[in-house]
């Protein structure tokens, strides 16, 4: 798995889903906190598998 998401989206996507995820301990009792699962695992990883299915990178070019 090579990574294709840019450091400063890795950012975003692990702070949006420690927010979506934090709402399972402060907000309302329902499972809607599973969905920041997906931006949290895929910042921490690096790799989104919707860009690699669709040839996206948003890494910077190595030269």
């Amino acid at each position: 798995m090579k990574k294709n998401i840019h450091p400063y989206e890795r950012a975003v996507r692990v702070v949006a889903g420690l927010v979506l995820v934090s709402f399972a301990f402060i907000g309302p009792a329902n499972l809607w906190f599973l969905l920041g699962l997906i931006p949290l695992a895929t910042g921490l990883v690096g790799w989104c598998p919707p860009y690699a299915m669709l040839g996206i990178s948003t890494c910077p070019k190595t030269q």
